[in-house]
């Protein structure tokens, strides 16, 4: 039995996919007056690219890819996190791979998402990636949440980028998307996941620790789990909560540390 075979065999028997949240399931805090974006959107290779820059010197060869969660480039607190990540030292793009038509926050998932799968949201994603390259970025760490989640495994997944991490990450084929993760990929990835998420739940994390952990994929792997927190919680916080607002951190420090430590 050939690597596709079996691996079809295991989505078949054991699999679980990953539903997407729907939008009442995401909590939806205002950012704060002072947190105004410093970025801007370029049209990059035909695609709307939220672009975000360090204020300091900075290695031009280095980007983060940024793969938002459903809500796109419309709403603010992607492109505050994206802006995060420019502040950290790395030239930040953020491509609207959903085509102009993010979910709003009140929008039905299930008639959305027919017109959001793969063979539309791809094509984007992979004309921004080529583009970077081309203007001499060789080394892309992609960071990706929730919906965005699942491009980041397929990245890692093709070896296109050198690092991929993901937090509460959406659509997933688990155990069948790590399983081919190990068995044809050399890009080292992180998962940032919530004690109490309904989607990507600890089970479901758990499984990836089963395929990949414990030094079973030598490129690198490393999870953490966050207490008291749900779907979404690596994008948005409620500033009175402080338990979310520490999660929120936490999962964009640890992302943080692990791009840092496998960028060569």
């Amino acid at each position: 039995m050939n690597l596709f075979a079996f691996l079809s065999l295991l989505t078949a028997v054991r699999a679980a996919v990953v539903p997407l949240a729907a939008a009442s399931q995401h909590f939806h805090s205002p950012v704060p007056l002072d947190a105004v974006p410093q970025g801007k959107n370029i049209t990059i290779n035909g695609v709307l690219t939220y672009v975000t820059l360090p204020k300091e010197n900075f290695d031009p060869t280095i980007a983060v890819l940024l793969l938002t969660d459903v809500f796109g480039l419309p709403s603010p607190d992607n492109l505050v996190l994206a802006d995060q990540w420019a502040a950290a030292g790395f030239a930040t793009y953020a491509p609207d791979y959903l085509n102009g038509d993010a979910l709003p926050t009140d929008g039905n998932i299930t008639t959305w998402i027919v017109n959001h799968g793969e063979a539309q949201t791809t094509p984007p994603l992979l004309a921004v990636v080529s583009a970077l390259k081309a203007r001499g970025v060789k080394q892309i760490a992609t960071t990706g949440y929730c919906f965005g989640g699942l491009y980041t495994i397929r990245l890692v997944q093709n070896n296109t980028i050198a690092v991929g991490t993901t937090a509460h990450p959406s659509s997933l084929t688990v155990p069948a998307d790590f399983e081919l993760v190990k068995a044809q990929s050399h890009v080292p990835i992180e998962i940032n996941n919530g004690e109490l998420d309904t989607v990507f739940t600890p089970a479901l994390a758990a499984e990836a620790d089963d395929v990949l952990g414990d030094g079973q994929y030598p490129p690198g792997y490393f999870r953490r789990e966050f207490d008291g927190v749900g779907h979404g919680f690596a994008v948005r916080a409620n500033a009175s909560d402080p338990v979310a607002v520490a999660a929120k951190q936490g999962a964009f420090d640890t992302s943080l540390a692990f791009i840092k430590r496998h960028l060569k």
